[in-house]
């Protein structure tokens, strides 16, 4: 577990060891049982602070509130798009840094059950600088702490929005709940806050998503894919690739130049050799730059004869952004292109475009713009007619 202490800046209570609250707890004369009552209680979805864990001593819960914070997150703003099927949310932490997380319900079709993703940051900015990514161009903050990047999946957990979707209920095991490290940052470069992070939300006493519901993504961060290949071999990869040669890639996604394409699926392919898990190929198509059918070919090469698949992402630009993404036609025959390789292909859905959905454009708009606090975010997340 990471080395946390209960000296300021306070811990948030999601990423408190339990050792450390046993601890705690122990010192003021509590029995060994309320370690595991704190943790659960903390995280039921309908506690917005220790005052709603009721079945706790009022003393303690007032203690509690003295020594922990009960969310990193001190305020958020909540935007709602496709029907309500998404809600995109930049939260405020306490140090006035701000961060992005989106939820997305994906209702049963055909043979597939409706299912949940949560998407969550792992970084204030990010320093890998791709220059079609709002949150590339705004530059690098800081990195997050365990507590701060769980606390946007707790945001909603304690949400209205959450309950929106048709098969699952928090605390039930129908449907499908997933949780993808693909908002603001590059998750490897914060490796260690970030694995804890996945156990943590991993925990069964806890949040308790099963590790082959959480995926962890990469600009292509050699060893911190190999890293996951003996950390976490139960969670999902997802490579950003973008590109199917090295000098358009260099463009593209910077950090090619350190690690470069043969470098990076060389990991993939160790990860998905030793773990057997597939890997995914993240790829933005963006018009005119990476969407030709040679690329495609390219990238067919690159994909066939291992355990991977390619997701197609049609660009969500951003303002003023020199660039646009592929017509949907143009995508289907790049998507055709590939599969006829035999290499499985995915074309995500496009989502939230009218709030500024793409990693770090909320976060533009909504910049010197006071978000609501603690006691304001119900309100906040409450439709409007």
């Amino acid at each position: 577990m990471t080395d946390l202490t209960l000296t300021a800046p306070r811990n948030a209570i999601s990423e408190v060891d339990p050792a450390l609250l046993a601890a705690w707890l122990d010192a003021r004369g509590e029995p060994a049982y309320r370690t595991s009552q704190v943790l659960a209680g903390a995280h039921l979805p309908t506690a917005a602070s220790f005052d709603d864990l009721t079945d706790l001593p009022r003393a303690l819960r007032a203690d509690l509130g003295s020594a922990f914070d009960f969310s990193s997150v001190a305020g958020s703003h909540v935007l709602v798009a496709d029907g309500g099927e998404t809600a995109k949310a930049v939260h405020e932490l306490a140090d006035g840094q701000r961060v992005e997380s989106v939820l997305m319900h994906y209702p049963a079709r055909g043979r597939a059950a409706a299912r949940t993703t949560i998407c969550i940051s792992s970084q204030a900015g990010c320093a890998v600088a791709c220059p079609f990514c709002a949150t590339g161009q705004a530059g690098f903050g800081r990195q997050l702490s365990p507590g701060e990047i769980v606390d946007q999946v707790l945001h909603w957990h304690r949400s209205p929005w959450l309950a929106l979707g048709r098969d699952w209920r928090p605390g039930t095991r129908t449907g499908h709940y997933n949780i993808v490290f693909m908002g603001m940052g590059e998750p490897l470069n914060n490796a260690d806050r970030v694995f804890e992070a996945v156990r943590l939300l991993n925990d069964p006493g806890r949040l308790g998503i099963g590790a082959r519901h959480i995926t962890v993504s990469t600009s292509g961060v050699v060893p911190g894919i190999d890293r996951m290949v003996d950390e976490l071999p139960q969670v999902n990869l997802a490579i950003s690739l973008h590109a199917a040669d090295d000098d358009l890639r260099d463009e593209l996604v910077p950090i090619n130049r350190k690690w470069p394409i043969a470098a990076v699926l060389g990991a993939g392919r160790r990860f998905a050799g030793v773990t057997g898990r597939r890997v995914s190929l993240e790829y933005v198509l963006i018009d005119g730059v990476n969407d030709s059918l040679q690329q495609a070919a390219r990238l067919a090469d690159l994909a066939a004869g291992w355990l991977c698949h390619v997701n197609l992402i049609p660009l969500n630009p951003t303002p003023g952004s020199r660039w646009s993404g592929t017509a949907a036609a143009s995508v289907s025959a790049f998507a055709a292109s590939v599969r006829s390789a035999g290499v499985p292909v995915t074309i995500r859905d496009t989502r939230g475009r009218e709030i500024e959905a793409a990693c770090g454009q909320l976060h533009a708009q909504l910049a010197g713009r006071e978000l609501p606090g603690r006691s304001d975010v119900r309100r906040a997340e409450v439709p409007v007619a």
